[in-house]
Parts: structure tokens; sequence; C-alpha cells
């Protein structure tokens, strides 16, 4: 057995993050300033867009999207039923309704048939979730949205490096929003990036992002003396700090050497562990690059007794932390008491929830950390 805990979604943060950290603080400015303009300017540059907008989180920045298309009270947006309650919860605190839809079994995204079902009169936006990193099918939403004429908001929080027929998931639609959570493929320990090319709503977000304050208004402490602020819209403490930002800065650069280490576990994890009465993920299909964020695997109860959270139990004792994502949002009790969901009322979602399990599966997984997952999985479907 292992001597350490191997903490599920453990970021790998090299010298360099910890230079540039230790430079911001001794520079005196750690708020809002000119290392998140610089990580702003690489990472519209990384994805191939006009316009990148750092936040706090990327909550904070579903939630600005929404705001800022104009998604009110009376509207409703579509929201897949397996993902974090951030995405619902974006729609909520803009004063809409968010509608759930099943899930595809196998790619765990957007349920297209479900999709058109829940359409209305009062839809003005479905926010697809690119999930685990396996982007949705783009062709067909974006079929749909033509053909109601609905704004789409992607969910990039699992698809940093995820691409559709060549592209990266933030060159579609309206708006993408990224997260740099600590567990995610690049962190910043906490925050976020909204991405776009539109520049009427790339300015909006802006003042949004700050208290409404006139665009650019950190700069106002600038070496070319004070400037006056304006409020111009009620907004929110959404920013990004330099401190984060120093982080952002080298993870961005390292980005694709992370991503094949990730694509070496994975192969070795599907190799490994294909025996085991597991069902694995599936690869992207050709259309797509998997942004390789969580390796998610179900537990197969046609072929063992083991439950998932007994299976939990079991690998913790073994000192291998895991992870479960999600329980499909019908699952809580907040939305089941407020828009009267309930289990049941989305198969694939539900089916998925059951028997759902993430496993360590991180850049900075050492071999032995992996053969040591393994072999737990051997020792306790041994038994």
């Amino acid at each position: 057995m292992r001597e350490n805990y191997l903490v599920f979604g453990s970021p790998l943060i090299e010298q360099d993050e910890i230079n540039e950290v230790v430079s911001t603080l001794q520079s005196g400015w750690i708020g809002t300033g000119p290392k998140v303009a610089q990580f702003e300017e690489d990472f519209k540059n990384y994805v191939g867009v006009k316009y990148a907008i750092a936040v706090a989180s990327c909550t904070a920045g579903l939630h600005l999207s929404v705001v800022a298309l104009g998604i009110k009270e009376g509207d409703e947006v579509i929201v897949p039923a397996l993902t974090f309650a951030a995405t619902a919860n974006a729609v909520i605190h803009s004063g809409a309704k968010p509608v759930f839809v099943d899930v595809d079994r196998e790619t765990m995204t957007l349920d297209f048939d479900d999709v058109r079902r829940k359409i209305t009169s009062r839809t003005k936006a479905i926010i697809p979730v690119h999930f685990a990193g396996r982007a949705v099918d783009m062709d067909k939403l974006n079929e749909i949205a033509s053909e109601y004429g609905i704004h789409i908001i992607n969910d990039a929080a699992h698809a940093i490096e995820t691409e559709f027929m060549g592209q990266k998931i933030g060159t579609f639609n309206d708006l993408t929003s990224y997260s740099f959570y600590v567990t995610k493929n690049l962190t910043t320990s906490e925050g976020g990036m909204i991405v776009t090319n539109n520049e009427a709503i790339a300015n909006r977000l802006k003042i949004y992002a700050l208290h409404g304050m006139s665009k650019d208004a950190w700069k106002r402490f600038s070496d070319d003396g004070y400037k006056h602020y304006q409020i111009v819209f009620p907004g929110f403490k959404y920013n990004m700090t330099d401190i984060q930002a120093s982080l952002g800065i080298h993870q961005l650069r390292k980005v694709e050497r992370f991503h094949e280490r990730r694509q070496q576990i994975w192969d070795e994890y599907n190799r490994r562990l294909k025996d085991l009465p597991l069902i694995l993920p599936t690869a992207a299909d050709s259309a797509s690059r998997h942004g390789l964020h969580l390796y998610i695997i179900l537990v197969d109860d046609t072929k063992t007794k083991i439950t998932r959270d007994q299976l939990i139990t079991e690998l913790h004792k073994r000192k291998i932390g895991t992870g479960v994502h999600y329980l499909g949002l019908n699952w809580h009790p907040f939305y089941q008491q407020e828009f009267g969901y309930k289990i049941g009322d989305f198969p694939n979602s539900d089916f998925i929830s059951e028997r759902t399990l993430s496993i360590p599966f991180s850049a900075k997984l050492t071999d032995e950390d992996v053969n040591d997952v393994v072999t737990a999985f051997e020792e306790i479907f041994a038994h």
C-alpha cells in the first residue's frame, strides 16, 4: 500500500510559476494589473479569438455571459442535467430559469433530441458542457441554435485543449467560459476566462466584471497618474488578480506538454483496466480533440456487486483519492424543490450518476502513482 495519500486532481506546479508569483509579490502590484493583461493576451492567442477577459472563476464567467446577453427573468436557458451546479446557478442568478436536458450515455454530452423537446418560445440560450474534455458536436448544436435563434454559451470548464473540426471550442458561438480551478488542466488556483469574437460583448464583460466601472478601470492607478472612473452598470467583483495570472502565464506555456502526459496515463489506464468490471471512457471521434481533463469510469453492475460508493471507500482505504462527476442536478434537493425535478427524469444522466467515478488523472502523476491506482482496483475486484 502507498505511504502517502494520492490526492485526486493535484496540479503540477513548477519552479517558473513559483518565481513569477514571487516576482509579482515583490513588484507591489498584486491585484488586477499588467500580469492579468498579459495572461489575457496569451490565452486569446492560444484559443484563436479576438478577446479574452480574465475573471475570478468559470462560474463568474458563465454568470457574466448570461447577463451580457441580456437574459433575464422570464427567460429559459437549456442546461444538461449532468453537470456541476455552477452551470445552472449562473442562469438562476440572472433571474432566468434553467431547463435541464438529458445527455448521451457514452459521450456524457447533450442529448440533442431532448434539447429539441425542451425548446420553447422563452428559450434564449443553451449552455453545452464539454464534459471531461470531450467536445459537444458543434455542427448539430449550431444547427439547432440557428434554427431557433438561440444563443450558445460554451461551458468549457473541462475543455481548455478541446477542439472540434480542428478549432478550439472557444472559437465557436457567442461566448465560452473556461476554468482554471486547482484541479483543472491549467490552474491559477482559482480563476477563469471568458473568450469571444464580439467586441461589444467583450467591452460589456470587462465592465461588468469589475463593479460596472468604465473599461480597464484598474489603470486608474497606473504610472500615468490617477484617472477618475465612472459606474455605468451595477456590476460584480469578478476580476482576476496578478498573483493568479502569474501562475496562468506559465501554466499556459506547458499546457500541451501536460496534455501529452495525460494521454500517456489515459492509454495506460485503458490498457490495464479493460478486463475489470468497469465501463471505461471512450476516446473522442475523429472530428474532435479530447481535452483529457477527467478519466471517468462507470461501475459495471452487470459484472460486479460492488457499488460505486463501496468502490470509493475501498480506494480510500488504499490511499487513492477519487471524485464523482457528477450526481445529476435532478438529484439535489434545491432543484427538486425549486423546479420539481426528480431522480428518474433523465435516464442517461441518472444511469451515469449512480455509477460514475473519476480516478487520479493529472500530469503530476508518476508511473508509480498510476501503477498504485491500477493495483488498488485489481485488489478490490479480486476479493
